[in-house]
C-alpha cells in the first residue's frame, strides 16, 4: 500500500494535502484497493459548502457504491473533472491524477483532527 508521508488522512480513508490556504482531497490507495475497479465518480460542484464528516460525493466500483466523506469543512473551489471521463484514475493514481476536490477550509483547526501517516497505517492494519 502506498502511503505518502506528506499527507494527512481521515478515518474514512480520504487523504488531505495542504496547498497554501486550501486543501486537496482524494481517497487513499487502501480505499481504492478495497473497492476494486472504479467505474464512476460523483463529485460536488465548485461553490458547494462541505461539512466535516458528511457525504460530499460517491465512488462506484464493480463491487459497490461508497460515499465520500468530507475530511474538513469548507467551500469547494475546484473539482477534478477528468474523473468524469476517466474514473480509472482512482485505481491507477490515487494521489496524483485522482485528486477529487480542492477545498477552502472554513477552519484550519479541523486539520488537527486528521491522522498522521503512521496513525492511518495503524487503522488500515486493523481493517
Amino acid at each position: 500500500m502506498s502511503l505518502p508521508q506528506d499527507l494527512l488522512y481521515s478515518k474514512e480513508h480520504e487523504w488531505v494535502k495542504k496547498e497554501g490556504d486550501n486543501v486537496r482531497v482524494g481517497i487513499t490507495d487502501f480505499a481504492q484497493d478495497e473497492l476494486g475497479d472504479i467505474v464512476f465518480v460523483e463529485l460536488p460542484a465548485p461553490g458547494d459548502v462541505l461539512k466535516v464528516d458528511e457525504p460530499f460525493g460517491s465512488v462506484e466500483s464493480v463491487k459497490t457504491v461508497s460515499e465520500l466523506y468530507a475530511p474538513i469543512s469548507g467551500k469547494v473551489v475546484e473539482v477534478n473533472e477528468e474523473l468524469e471521463d476517466s474514473p480509472e484514475f482512482v485505481n491507477e493514481s490515487p494521489y496524483e491524477k485522482a485528486w477529487m476536490v480542492v477545498i477552502e477550509p472554513s477552519s484550519t483547526t479541523e486539520l488537527d483532527d486528521l491522522l498522521s501517516p503512521e496513525q492511518y497505517a495503524e487503522i488500515t492494519e486493523e481493517d
